[in-house]
């Protein structure tokens, strides 16, 4: 680079020379470049990030794996950045892969353990918005999953943002397989919960699995918020407020 002499000084750029204004306050020139796609391709001094890039990849294609999985309660229940923080703990899983060499690395199904906890909506953790106990139950052999949450007063046990008169529990459970790039997914919800001080009653959800499956099995859960007007429920500012959660991951047993 070099600096700019005389009484005129340049900002922008003509053909390849770009003229800037650098943080000493000196006004500089430099020609345009930058390194090309067919060096990072094949110069071996980007061998890492060609490794970088292909593993990056991967974690992203399974990460919206993930998220086609669970389409259908993602959809209200996700902050903007959802599908970045995806792909950054899906490259935990694929990182954890010492089988294969670097660039090389694939999503196995013993680390699947390590993206449970994840929240799809940073803004409405589960672990804030919902205080309940629950009890689930993964049942391979007859194909069955089961989440149990004992009787509950939703005014102490939930975190309800201003505006909401119900909420709904939602439960989703779906086999992955990273290496065909397919899914099965079921799910269940209850019926609308009045914010309330009274009682209600325990609250079962259930949801069908293949028959001693052998894929591993992502089970999210999740609340929403509604606000019901002259008896119809409406979402309640489109979502905003839903959490929902990876709150197991489970493998057959071998």
């Amino acid at each position: 680079m070099a600096k700019q002499k005389g009484v005129i000084k340049l900002e922008g750029s003509i053909g390849d020379i770009s003229f800037y204004k650098g943080r000493d306050g000196n006004f500089m020139a430099r020609t345009k470049g930058g390194i090309s796609g067919d060096r990072i391709k094949n110069d071996p001094a980007f061998e890492r990030t060609r490794e970088n890039g292909q593993e990056f990849g991967k974690a992203g294609k399974a990460g919206k794996l993930v998220r086609a999985a669970f389409r259908e309660v993602i959809k209200t229940n996700k902050d903007s950045r959802m599908s970045n923080r995806l792909t950054q703990e899906m490259m935990k899983v694929i990182q954890a892969d010492t089988t294969n060499l670097r660039g090389e690395r694939v999503v196995l199904p013993d680390h699947i353990r390590l993206i449970k906890g994840f929240d799809f909506n940073e803004t409405a953790k589960l672990s804030t918005v919902m205080s309940l106990p629950f009890t689930l139950t993964v049942n391979r052999a007859e194909g069955s999953i089961s989440l149990v949450l004992p009787a509950f007063v939703p005014a102490n046990s939930i975190v309800t943002p201003g505006g909401a008169t119900h909420a709904r529990l939602v439960l989703g459970a779906s086999e992955m397989d990273f290496d065909a790039e397919s899914y099965v997914t079921t799910s269940a919800q209850s019926s609308m919960v009045p914010i309330s001080g009274e009682e209600q009653a325990q609250v079962t959800l259930e949801c069908g699995i293949t028959e001693a499956g052998t894929l591993p099995l992502l089970v999210v859960l999740g609340v929403e918020f509604y606000q019901e007007v002259n008896g119809q429920q409406y979402p309640l500012k489109n979502g905003t407020y839903n959490a929902l959660s990876i709150v197991e991951t489970n493998l057959p047993a071998r």
